[in-house]
Formats: structure tokens, sequence, C-alpha cells
């Protein structure tokens, strides 16, 4: 039986200034004691990419959420190697979110809530029909003393006020010791957790424990002392606080470059679960990259265990293609020269031994082939090989080192060395001179540009079929709508409904200077069934986009965009249209 720990409830904050002077970096110190690592049998990793990783960094559209929601739930597996998955709660944004991943009906990752630690917050979990939430219990002095003006007491006894009102409610709280790795272990966080598990058995519901590195300062050295020592920290929650291994769950942060191997120490010394991020991004300096994570669990396990890595590339290409998040050439694993070697590889007929330079069979684990480094030994073999690597090219598509695309790049990198050049060429540069020499690869600027108004657009009209107004079909209610976006959107310049026989059933909604333009021509009720656009909206059920025309009503580069109104059974409504005024919507 565990030593009953007593809240040290002090009158001066206990600040570790011996440890974490402000104007110095933060001492390692070791006190040469050693503790054995337990791996708990079975071990998992949370998600926490739509609650931290949302907090430095433009929020997730609900597409692009759900989208990451089907990723780590094929990355994770049906064994749950992904267990969980946390969500806000308070917009209506969040909602929809959780509610379109619910409706998935996966078993994991299970999704589960972030709530303060207010009572009233748990209605959102209630209404939300979530089984778990997770509550902001922070633990650290600097928390407590000098951003609650509490003292520890006051903060013990609120946040089980907390936790009793989730036990009431049936909901089991995942309590988030904020800031542990500055916390009075034993005068606080020991006392606090024991009085948890103390409800816990009273209640029959388990209570869970995150501890949470909220400044990054944990250490993953069984010999460093408390409170930085992740080992100690998950030992002394497990055998002193009594929190049952697969209850308890670490939270890092990356501020001093330790994120990933503080949550490795945290499995390997009894914590079931460890929480991240996919592709690290979090508050700050970020979480535990989830991608990491799943190697690191691969090699503890020694197998893949339902795990399917290639996923990971298409996590990837999702971030840098469609979320247009920034991803560096050499980011492990998923950033575009991960596996290129500078080390002097050439292609002549294929790589002739890639385990000499790859970390292990990236084409099989990751759908990645090793990249090719293009030198002057490279030749127009390694040229092409290079080029349908990166372009995927492959079958009728792939060239050939005949190409003379090919041999005009090859030209062009004998030159480079000719001029005494001593390193390999960069991939940004193969890319220029394959778009020099082999134009037809690539989108010309103008496709890219209409590429970009289209999803601008989709995202503008996928909002508004949404509208609850809009769902009415009455025209009335739909003008408001329409007319209260168009005026905050000069780019829009007409938007109307059609119903589901082809009828327009709104006034044409303009700018008020092409309202006259517009109630010339475009008719106020006319029969629009026979349009490409509702044709086409209708029958596919999807969002529709003209190609670039120009408008007969106001002389000016337009887009159409029309989408279907769906019920909630799935039955098309009616289609609402949209023209655009196409170089004012790129300036966005």
């Amino acid at each position: 039986m565990a030593m009953k720990y007593e809240l040290q409830d002090v009158s001066q904050p206990e600040l570790y200034e011996n440890i974490f002077k402000y104007d110095q970096v933060p001492k390692i110190i070791f006190d040469d004691k050693s503790i054995k690592p337990a791996l708990p049998k079975d071990f998992w990793i949370t998600c926490t990419t739509f609650r931290d990783g949302q907090q430095a960094r433009p929020p997730y559209t609900v597409e692009q959420i759900v989208e990451l929601y089907k990723y780590m739930h094929r990355l994770g597996g049906n064994n749950g190697v992904i267990r969980q998955c946390e969500y806000f709660l308070y917009s209506d944004k969040d909602k929809e979110a959780l509610d379109a991943c619910r409706d998935l009906g996966y078993e994991f990752p299970e999704i589960t809530g972030w709530i303060r630690a207010k009572k009233e917050d748990f209605k959102l979990v209630k209404q939300m029909g979530l089984k778990e939430t997770g509550i902001l219990t922070s633990a650290s002095d600097y928390h407590i003393f000098l951003k609650l003006n509490k003292t520890r007491k006051e903060a013990m006894e609120g946040y089980l006020d907390v936790v009793r009102a989730a036990l009431d409610e049936g909901i089991i709280p995942r309590c988030h010791l904020e800031d542990v790795t500055r916390a009075d272990f034993y005068g606080f966080v020991i006392p606090f957790v024991q009085e948890l598990m103390k409800l816990s058995e009273e209640s029959k519901i388990p209570i869970k424990i995150r501890a949470c590195d909220t400044m990054g300062y944990g250490l993953p050295y069984a010999e460093s002392i408390l409170p930085r020592s992740v080992p100690r920290l998950i030992r002394g929650l497990i055998e002193d606080g009594g929190v049952p291994s697969e209850r308890l769950e670490w939270h890092g942060h990356n501020d001093f470059h330790k994120v990933l191997v503080d949550a490795e120490a945290a499995w390997l010394y009894g914590c079931s679960a460890a929480n991240g991020t996919l592709l690290g991004f979090g508050e700050r300096t970020g979480n535990p990259p989830i991608e990491g994570m799943i190697m690191e669990y691969i090699g503890l396990k020694g197998d893949l265990c339902g795990i399917d890595p290639t996923v990971i590339t298409e996590i990837g290409n999702y971030f840098r293609n469609v979320i247009k998040a920034p991803i560096p050439a050499d980011y492990p694993f998923v950033g575009e020269e991960f596996n290129v070697t500078r080390a002097g590889i050439h292609a002549d007929g294929g790589i002739k031994n890639e385990r000499i330079y790859n970390i292990f069979d990236t084409a099989k684990l990751l759908n990645r082939p090793i990249g090719v480094a293009i030198t002057d030994k490279s030749g127009t073999a390694g040229i092409a090989y290079w080029v349908n690597s990166f372009f995927g090219l492959k079958d009728d598509m792939a060239v050939d080192k005949s190409h003379p695309g090919v041999k005009k790049i090859n030209i062009w990198v004998s030159a480079e060395y000719e001029g005494l050049r001593t390193t390999a060429i960069s991939n940004q540069e193969m890319v220029a001179q394959t778009r020099r020499c082999l134009p037809n690869l690539f989108k010309s600027e103008l496709d890219e540009l209409k590429s970009k108004a289209r999803g601008l657009a989709y995202e503008l009209i996928i909002d508004l079929v949404r509208n609850v107004d809009i769902l009415s079909m009455d025209p009335a209610k739909q003008e408001a709508v329409l007319q209260k976006i168009v005026d905050s959107h000069p780019f829009m310049r007409l938007a109307y409904v059609i119903d589901a026989a082809g009828k327009k059933i709104t006034k044409n909604i303009t700018q008020s200077s092409d309202t006259a333009a517009y109630k010339k021509d475009f008719q106020e009720h006319g029969d629009f069934s026979d349009r490409p656009w509702f044709v086409e909206a209708m029958k596919s059920e999807k969002v529709y986009f003209s190609d670039l025309y120009t408008s007969k009503f106001t002389g000016l580069l337009c887009i159409t965009v029309a989408s279907p109104i769906s019920d909630d059974a799935g039955k098309v409504l009616g289609v609402l249209g949209i023209d655009i005024k196409f170089d004012d919507l790129i300036k966005l």
C-alpha cells in the first residue's frame, strides 16, 4: 500500500529557482540514483492534433479535420495503436467536426473532449454525448500562485469539485496536470492524485491522469532529479500516486528538442499512453510527432501491430498540398528529401545498393522510394530516374534517358560541374530545370491560379449551403443571408438559388453597382433547368466549377460556382449559384 501524502499548503510558491533561474538555461541535475524501465505490456498513442495542434496554426476546416481523422484511423489500424483523439467543444465548427468524425463509426481513435475546469462546461460534454473529457488542472506553483492567484489548497479543492461534477454526470475525467515538470511533486501533485484515485475508487469511474510537460522541461534520464525526470515522474505517479498504468498519459512539448525521447521514456517507465500531434504541430514548439511515435512504437514492439506506415506519406502530402503547411524538405519521413542522400549515390539503371544510405525499405514501409542526388556522375539515366521518382511517373507516363528534355537537363548539370561545383544538385534546382526542359509535366500558372480560386470558392459555398436559412428553401430567408455575404465579399458579383425543378426562387443578389446590369438580362424567376452548372450540380450532387469566362453582364472575368443544397436525408432541394470575379478572389 502506497504511503499517504498530505498536501503542503505553503504560503510562498515553490518556483525551483535553483533549477529554473530565469536568466540561465535550466540546470540538469543528477543524484546518481537509478530506476529500472518497466514497459507496459499494452501501450498506445493518443492524439491532440485538433486541440493542442490547433493552438499554434490557422484552425483546420471541418473537412480537413475529417480527412486527418480518417488518416489517423488508417495509420493506427484496428488494434487502436492510435487509441484516442481529443476535440475542442466550444464553437459550432468544433461540434460539427466532432459529429462528422463520429458519424464515420470508427472504434479507434475514440473521440474525447477537452474543457476548462468549470462545472458548467460539462453541459457541453453531455450535449456532445462523450464518455470522457480532459480537464485543465494546473499543478505547478507558477500556475497556482502566479496565474490563478490561489493557494494550493484552494486550487486542489476547486479541481476536486469539478471532478466530482464530472463523476456525477457519469463522465470519465482526464485530469491534465499542467506544468508538472515545475510542480512540487510530493507537496502537491501526489496528494492531489491520491485524492483523485480515492474518488475513482468510490465512484467506480476510472479517473485518468495526463502528466503535461507544458514548457518542455522534461528529461528522459532516470538519474536526473524531480520534477524534471520523466522516468521518476511516471514511476512516482504509479507507485506513490496509485495511478494504474493504463490510466496514465504523457503530454510533452519540444522547447528543448526532447519531445519524442521524453514520450518514449514515459512509455519505458510504465506510462501506457503518450500524447502527440500529426507532424508535431502544436503550441509554441509543438508536441511529439505522431509519425515519429509510430516508428518508436513499431521498434519497441518489433511488429507492425496493424499499423499502416504508408499512410504517413499520404498525411505528409495532405499537409503539403491541401492544408499548405510548410514542411522542411529534410523533415523525417514526410519531407520531400528525407531519404535523399548527398553522399554521392547516383542511378545508372537504378540505385546499385540503397541499403548503404537508406534507413529502411522506405518504398515498402512508406511508399517512398529512395531519392537520387544528381551529380556530374548521374548522367541521363540518373536524371530520368530522378524525374520519374520525384513526379511519380510510371508506365507510359515515365520518361527515359533518351528523352530530349532529359538530355537538356544533363547538359545543364554538366555545365554546373565544369564550373567547379562540388555539391549535389538540389531538388529545387532540378524542379526548375524540369520545368524549363519538360514543361508538359507542370500546370501552367493560370491553371494553378484557377485551382487556388476553386479552393477558396469551395470553402465559401460549402459553408453557405449548410446555413439553416439556405436549407429552409424560403426565398426571403435565403435572400437575407446571401445579401449579407455578398455585401461582405466584394469579389462575389451575383448569388441566387434555383429549386430542384430548375426555377430561380430568389432575387438577383448582387453588388449595388451591378444591380442594373443583372436585372436587365438575368431573369428574376426564369427556368434554368438546362444550364450546365445546374445540370451538373444536380446530377453529381457535388460542387460544380465553370471555366473562366467574361461576364456578358459586367464584362468582368468570372467563374461560376454551383453547389447542391441537400437536407439531412441527402435529398437535393435545389442549387446555390455564385458568380465570382476571378482576379479579386485570387488577390485574397
